[in-house]
């Protein structure tokens, strides 16, 4: 494992990189000994500098939760990041492309809270108890890591790539729908690009909210009231660039829509 200094310059050089828009060179290729949980160790001190510099966490995201993105990304076990304030945003927004490195989107189910989570022993029934309503969301990847050869311990790290998050559509109570079969087809401008079936999420978009709130106790963290928890993508991620509008379509539970410029 990595020692306190090594985590804190890790740290500090991504909240760097998430300034001057320069992904730093992958960290397994300098640090082959890295472990998952330093890159925990990283991802927390990061977490608490952008605290520290006025940023307030309302939320987590879980990422790699599906075949679909396991395959992507070549990575095979959940992971997670956290959401900020600024973070959120609203369907039909315009979105500045420069302000993330090499931008993807991804079609997601965000999950808004009650009543906190505090594990171990969470399950997918004191998740569904817990949660408030269900909303259509895009997720929006951001890199403060070079791409090429990531592993878990980078993406982690990296705040599992969490950028942005744009959420539209119609909420819903979690035992309105059977949220399985809730479906989504991404469009990019105005082409047909992904489509998807949330049970692609652990079979259940619920079963991520409750690996999350059981993996976050280990580290002495728990999901609060008001949370808003991104369940992880059930589409493969979409490169998008300048000019760019992507469309999300969730069928009766609405639409969320976002361009890059």
């Amino acid at each position: 494992m990595l020692d306190d200094r090594t985590i804190e310059a890790i740290a500090d050089e991504l909240v760097e990189a998430g300034r001057n828009r320069k992904p730093v060179p992958r960290l397994t290729a300098r640090y082959p000994e890295m472990t998952v949980e330093d890159s925990y160790a990283v991802q927390q001190l990061w977490r608490r500098r952008n605290e520290e510099a006025g940023r307030t966490l309302v939320g987590r995201k879980i990422g790699l939760t599906s075949k679909a993105m396991q395959a992507a990304t070549g990575i095979t076990e959940p992971d997670y990041g956290a959401i900020f304030d600024d973070m959120v945003l609203e369907t039909g927004c315009s979105v500045e492309w420069d302000q993330y490195t090499h931008p993807r989107v991804e079609v997601e189910l965000a999950f808004v809270l009650k009543d906190g989570l505090k594990g171990p022993g969470v399950t997918i029934f004191d998740v569904l108890k817990a949660t408030d309503y269900v909303v259509p969301a895009l997720e929006i990847l951001d890199s403060r890591i070079e791409m090429e050869g990531r592993t878990i311990v980078d993406t982690i790290s990296d705040n599992a790539a969490m950028g942005a998050m744009v959420i539209g559509g119609n909420p819903v109570k979690p035992d309105a729908v059977d949220l399985r079969w809730v479906s989504a087809i991404l469009y990019k401008n105005q082409t047909v690009e992904e489509t998807g079936v949330a049970a692609g999420v652990l079979d259940h978009p619920a079963n991520g909210v409750h690996w999350l709130a059981n993996k976050i106790a280990a580290h002495g963290d728990s999901l609060k009231a008001g949370d808003i928890i991104l369940a992880g993508s059930f589409t493969r991620p979409l490169w998008v660039y300048k000019g760019d509008t992507v469309h999300a379509d969730y069928g009766p539970l609405g639409s969320v829509t976002c361009r890059f410029e």
